[in-house]
C-alpha cells in the first residue's frame, strides 16, 4: 500500500472584504426599511419587528471580523444585500473555476510540479454552479491536468471527504498525485437579511495536492498517518436550494432556498462528536495526545477528517 503525503496547498482570496461595521450598517438599514414597511402589522401584532444586530454581537457569536467577498457593493446594498456576478458564456472558465486555477496553481508551483503531471482534480465544495459538465473536469481542462476530475457536495466539510478520498486512491495505487480544490462562494448562499447567520460566510478557494511518497521525492511534505469520517443527518444545518425548486407546488421562499441554522443546537450535536472522533483516531494511530501541536476541525452535517503529521 504507497504512502500518501500532502505535498503542498493554494490560497486564493478575492480582493475585497466586508467588516462586522460595513455588514451592521446595511442590515440594520434593511431591517429600518422592513420595519418601517410594515409598521401597520407590527402594531396591529401580525407581524413581528426585526431586530438591529450588531459588531459585538457577532464577534461573540462567532469570532469573525470580516469576510472576504467576490462582490462587496451588492451585499452592503440594503435593497439587494446578495453579491452580483457577471454572468459569463459557455466559452469562458466559471468564476468558481477562475478561482481554482489560481489556488490550484500556486500549489503546483509550490511543489516544482507541472499540471500534467496530476493524475486526478477533486471539486470539493458545499455549492456547485452547475449539475454538468463536472466542475472539476472543466477546472482540469483550463489547468492542462491529466487523468480525470469529479465533482464532490458534503456541505462545507467536502474538503475533509476530498482529502481521504484521494489518499484512498494513493493508497490503492490507481493514481500518483491528485489535485484537491475547493472553490467556495458561500456569500452566494447566504442569507444576508437573517440575523442569525448573515454574518457567517465570505468567499475564498483552497488547493491540496496529495501525492504518493515516493512520486514526491524529498520535497517538505506532511505523512498521513491516518484519516477517518463520521456524519450524523441533522436538519439544523440547512440549505433548500436545488433544481426541483421550480418545479415544487407551492414554491419555496428565498428564505427557505438559502443557508439556514440553529447555531446552538449545532453546537451541542458537534461538540460531543468531534472530541470522541479525536480521542479515537489519536488512538488508533498510536500518537500520544502531547506530540499533537495543532488542530484542525471542521464540522457540518457532522463529519471531521483529522490529519497527523
Amino acid at each position: 500500500m504507497k504512502q500518501a503525503v500532502i505535498s503542498s496547498s493554494g490560497l486564493y482570496t478575492p480582493e475585497e472584504s466586508v467588516s462586522n461595521d460595513e455588514l451592521v450598517q446595511a442590515f440594520n438599514s434593511y431591517v429600518d426599511n422592513y420595519n418601517a414597511e410594515h409598521s401597520a402589522e407590527i402594531e396591529a401584532g401580525s407581524v413581528e419587528p426585526l431586530e438591529h444586530s450588531s459588531s459585538e454581537f457577532i464577534y461573540k457569536a462567532s469570532g469573525i471580523k470580516s469576510r472576504y467577498t467576490v462582490d462587496k457593493a451588492g451585499i452592503l446594498d440594503p435593497e439587494f444585500m446578495r453579491p452580483r456576478i457577471d454572468q459569463r458564456s459557455n466559452e469562458e472558465p466559471s468564476l468558481m473555476c477562475e478561482m481554482a486555477l489560481k489556488a490550484a496553481t500556486q500549489a503546483l508551483e509550490s511543489a516544482n510540479r507541472k499540471p500534467e503531471d496530476v493524475d486526478m482534480v477533486i471539486a470539493a465544495c458545499s455549492n456547485l454552479p452547475r449539475a454538468y459538465p463536472a466542475l472539476a473536469v472543466e477546472i482540469q481542462h483550463y489547468l492542462g491536468a491529466g487523468g480525470f476530475g469529479f465533482d464532490m457536495n458534503v456541505a462545507c466539510a467536502t474538503a475533509a471527504f476530498g482529502i481521504q478520498t484521494a489518499v484512498d486512491a494513493i493508497r490503492s495505487g490507481s493514481v500518483k498525485s491528485v489535485l484537491m480544490v475547493n472553490p467556495e462562494i458561500c456569500t452566494a448562499h447566504l442569507n444576508f437579511r437573517d440575523r442569525d447567520c448573515h454574518f457567517i460566510f465570505g468567499d475564498v478557494c483552497t488547493a491540496t495536492l496529495i501525492e504518493a511518497e515516493d512520486f514526491a521525492e524529498d520535497r517538505a511534505k506532511f505523512r498521513v498517518l491516518g484519516t477517518r469520517l463520521s456524519t450524523q443527518f441533522s436538519n439544523n444545518i440547512r440549505n433548500n436550494y436545488g433544481f426541483l425548486n421550480p418545479s415544487e407546488t407551492p414554491g419555496r421562499t428565498e428564505f427557505d432556498r438559502l443557508f439556514k441554522q440553529n447555531g446552538r443546537r449545532v453546537f451541542k450535536e458537534v461538540t460531543p462528536l468531534v472530541a470522541n472522533l479525536v480521542t479515537e483516531h489519536v488512538n488508533d494511530v498510536a500518537v500520544d495526545i502531547s506530540e499533537i501541536k495543532r488542530l484542525w476541525l471542521h464540522q457540518a452535517n457532522i463529519n471531521m477528517n483529522s490529519l497527523i503529521s
